[in-house]
């Protein structure tokens, strides 16, 4: 580790509040889950469950652990956290089915009554089918990766706590977003993929590879913020962009286009297309197992 790497490191002390709130998010998870394997013990599967507590730890380790302070003095470490979050963190925890388990673990009085203000309120059921619509999904997602690379809003959030907290959180929507059309709820689990999703997937990419290809090739740096932060692992600013934009890139390729081909072969698969001769199996009624 380089010498500026101890000047410019500041003491770091646990965030005690969030990890609190994430911790207690597990704990009423944990719940939920013991409390339907009572009822259903097959309907959420281990694997979920073990998808869902990995994502809270990745999503501490981004926002809570000593990763976070790095990121305004590294591009790439900046680059990483989105990532992270949209691409590891978000189809972790919809994996989990959290919907459903976070609502049976909550005390049984304040659990049925938001489940039955979801299910009775109109707006509420209009906005849920649109948060679920791939073409808002994707456009969202698209925008908020496209938005908060623009050198002013960037450039907001390293100056502004605040901000720095809201892209953050932007990044950790989109990704919930952007993976809900993809990663399918329990009550989905058995059903046939369509085309769409292998298209979905592909064209998302295209987006985040224009923007990493310009931070890569365009030969000037494009955050000023970065031009007087600290050289860490002597990385040069330019160097740093070049790093943070190929990192995009690759993990973007990979992380969209190997769920899209493991789709498709899945579509492509002959006991799926047998399976679809079948007649359809009776769905669980979605206000057990549809992921909110």
């Amino acid at each position: 580790m380089s010498s500026e790497l101890h000047a410019h490191n500041q003491p770091w002390a646990l965030p005690l509040p969030l990890t609190f709130a994430l911790a207690l998010v597990a704990v009423v998870y944990l719940r939920g889950w013991f409390r339907l394997r009572g009822d259903s013990p097959n309907l959420v599967s281990l694997w979920r469950v073990a998808a869902f507590m990995f994502g809270l730890f990745f999503l501490w380790m981004v926002v809570g652990s000593p990763l976070s302070a790095l990121d305004h003095e590294l591009l790439t470490v900046h680059m990483i956290n989105h990532l992270v979050l949209m691409v590891v963190v978000a189809p972790l925890l919809l994996a989990g089915a959290p919907g459903l388990l976070l609502l049976r673990g909550l005390p049984a009085s304040f659990g049925h009554g938001l489940h039955d203000l979801l299910l009775r309120n109109l707006p509420a059921q209009r906005l849920g089918r649109l948060l679920k619509h791939p073409v808002f999904c994707w456009l969202w997602a698209t925008a908020t990766v496209i938005g908060w690379h623009l050198p002013a809003t960037f450039q907001l959030a390293m100056r502004s706590h605040w901000w720095h907290n809201a892209e953050y959180a932007s990044f950790m929507l989109a990704g919930l977003l952007f993976w809900r059309p993809v990663v399918q709820p329990v009550s989905a689990a058995q059903q046939r993929p369509r085309w769409s999703t292998p298209l979905y997937l592909f064209f998302a990419t295209l987006p985040c590879d224009i923007l990493s290809a310009f931070l890569v090739f365009c030969g000037r740096v494009v955050y000023p913020s970065y031009l007087s932060s600290p050289r860490l692992f002597d990385f040069l600013p330019l160097q740093d962009q070049q790093c943070a934009g190929a990192l995009m890139w690759v993990c973007v390729t990979f992380a969209y286009l190997l769920p899209a081909m493991m789709i498709t072969m899945r579509i492509l698969s002959p006991r799926e297309a047998e399976r679809d001769s079948r007649p359809p199996l009776p769905s669980l009624n979605d206000s057990q197992a549809e992921i909110v």
